[in-house]
């Protein structure tokens, strides 16, 4: 690791605060992962903004709460508030598989070991917070808080939690990317106004006593749910809840959304605008010192952090609107971009990291291929409520040119200090289909999918069709199979043009909603046809906060209410991704008598063909 001073990083321990010279912090964050100083990693952003905003800032990471409890003392208590996170994953999903096992390692711990957090890590760590220091507000934020502030199924407990706000004590919860609502809250407690009392900043949510009035804001309109303990007896009502936070979180001018949760109300306050150019700058081009601090030096690397450290993410957010994906839920739908001028700045950073080779891993966003993209007429997407802006067409009012992006990736290859630079995140293949995707008048997609494949491309590319039936993809909202298939043409005809061998790394969903046994079947036999033998496959997982996760729980869709099957048994979803494997000789006989059985010998016959004395399979 790179030799420098131990102030450069934020204060870890009482020797580092006393370093610096302070006497007392003005607010400390718990987080349950590892301190990474990187703008990928969302305790080192949440407390460089903190900085940035005149505050002293202390950081308590992976704190032992089985024992003495000490780690949450040993940096006292903080002026204004203590800050909580799980991390950048929710904890349950970082704990457990889709099959409920739990994981032997945790990407964002030293040496990749695990158990270093607890379940549900918001939670426990703000009671313990609550219970030592009872007089000081704490405020919960990240992915955990973020996808459980309402009402919402926890598949690992098997039942509905409430807001997350209940059950932790929490004070006050900021949801989504927190840099806006942070900054105000931060303006708001130095200017002497406690915490509780910032009830009208956007993006936030709380509790207050059912008899309580409503905060006034003259441009919010408030919508309200069914109640926590309606949604507990009739199922319908917590899918119909789902709908209207899903419409909120994705419109500019979203309505306040109100619960009742025993005898409190749960307030959550609608978004703030997605951040524009300069604010995506001022976040990135903090001071981080983009390394893990220097006490996990003997405790091995964090596979998480060695898998981003030459990565640059170029936009936040994402319109695609998967009904398993909670990219939306959590960042928005609509695109926030860096400039290019700070995207370069980046790649300067990294080219003077001592151990850097020339190469970066990642030139992308959640989805690779949507930087800059945005509505070209604004007015229309300020009334525009839809979760998805390309499912099931892409909407006319969206700009989908990769211009901007492909010259990025130009500048970005031409630099001096760079071998290459890799795409390493999923590239969003429909918009990259000029049958699907007819919106640019100069149909540059040729050109990025050129630079794309001739330069960008580390040995293979990431794509994600997820299925192959049309009708479990419409639940998925995502487009036909046969795009698939036409971006693959388009791919190997690229390919071949440059002498590239470069295959393509399909990702498939087993067990999603809407996916019925056969349809898996199917799917195996269509990837076979188009040459793969798939050997990573994820089973689904409901995770809080998705369509999905809602039709899992309740067994309709959140904005039709008509039902929709989903395999919930060990036994159905074992059936489902044992498809996945016809090529493996302990699937074959199993794959052959149950297709029978399912009355489909076709499938068994383009699966394994026909077998006969002399023929094994």
């Amino acid at each position: 690791m790179e030799e420098r001073p131990i102030t450069d990083w934020l204060p870890l321990t009482k020797k580092e605060v006393e370093k610096r010279g302070w006497d007392e912090l003005d607010v400390i964050l718990i987080s349950g992962d590892a301190y990474v100083d990187h703008p990928s990693f969302g305790t080192a952003v949440i407390g460089r903004i903190m900085e940035s905003e005149g505050l002293k800032v202390g950081i308590v990471a992976q704190p032992n709460w089985q024992d003495d409890l000490r780690d949450f003392k040993k940096l006292g208590k903080p002026k204004y508030f203590f800050g909580v996170t799980a991390g950048c994953m929710d904890s349950m999903v970082n704990h457990y598989t889709a099959n409920r096992r739990l994981r032997s390692n945790d990407s964002y711990t030293p040496g990749g070991e695990a158990g270093f957090r607890p379940d549900y890590a918001t939670t426990v760590y703000s009671k313990i917070l609550k219970e030592i220091y009872p007089d000081v507000p704490v405020l919960i934020g990240g992915i955990e808080a973020s996808l459980r502030r309402v009402t919402h199924y926890d598949y690992w407990a098997d039942k509905l939690f409430p807001s997350v706000l209940v059950d932790s004590k929490a004070d006050m919860l900021v949801y989504g990317m927190g840099e806006q609502p942070l900054r105000e809250i931060i303006r708001g407690v130095k200017s002497g106004i406690p915490l509780a009392d910032l009830t009208n900043i956007n993006q936030v949510a709380f509790l207050q006593p059912k008899e309580a009035t409503l905060p006034e804001v003259d441009s919010w309109e408030t919508v309200s749910l069914s109640s926590h303990e309606d949604c507990l007896v009739d199922k319908i009502k917590y899918a119909a809840n789902f709908k209207i936070v899903e419409v909120e979180s994705n419109k500019w001018q979203a309505n306040r959304i109100t619960q009742q949760v025993g005898d409190q109300t749960l307030v959550i306050n609608p978004p703030f605008k997605t951040m524009e150019e300069v604010e995506m700058d001022r976040s990135f081009d903090l001071p981080y010192t983009r390394l893990p601090h220097p006490k996990y030096r003997k405790r091995g690397p964090i596979p998480a952090f060695e898998m981003i450290k030459f990565s640059v993410n170029m936009h936040r957010g994402c319109f695609g609107g998967c009904s398993f994906c909670t990219i939306s839920a959590h960042q928005g739908k609509f695109i926030a971009s860096r400039s290019e001028k700070s995207i370069m700045k980046e790649v300067d950073q990294i080219t003077k990291s001592p151990d850097f080779k020339g190469y970066i891993s990642d030139l992308g966003g959640p989805s690779a291929n949507m930087y800059k993209m945005r509505g070209k007429d604004e007015s229309i997407c300020a009334r525009c409520s839809s979760p998805s802006c390309i499912h099931p067409v892409i909407c006319s009012n969206l700009d989908t040119s990769h211009k901007p992006l492909t010259e990025i990736y130009k500048k970005v290859d031409a630099h001096p200090g760079i071998k290459k630079a890799f795409v390493g995140s999923g590239v969003r293949y429909d918009l990259l289909v000029d049958d699907f995707n007819k919106n640019n008048s100069d149909m540059n997609h040729d050109e990025y999918m050129e630079q794309l494949i001739t330069r960008h491309v580390s040995g293979r590319l990431k794509v994600a069709p997820e299925h192959t039936s049309d009708a479990t993809l419409r639940v998925m909202r995502k487009p036909s199979f046969k795009y698939f298939r036409k971006f693959k043409e388009k791919y190997d005809a690229i390919s071949a043009k440059h002498g590239l061998k470069q295959p393509l790394i399909p990702y498939f969903i087993s067990s999603h909603p809407g996916c019925e046994e056969v349809d898996m079947a199917n799917l195996a036999a269509e990837t076979k046809d188009l040459g793969f033998q798939l050997e990573q496959v994820q089973d689904f997982t409901p995770t809080p906060m998705t369509v999905a996760e809602v039709i899992y729980y309740t067994g309709v869709h959140p904005y039709t209410l008509q039902p929709i099957y989903t395999a919930k048994t060990k036994e159905e979803k074992q059936n489902q991704n044992k498809y996945f494997f016809w090529y493996k000789a302990e699937f074959k006989d199993w794959i052959r008598n149950r297709l029978t059985k399912l009355q489909r010998p076709d499938l068994a016959q383009r699966l394994l063909g026909f077998r006969n004395r002399n023929q094994k399979y």
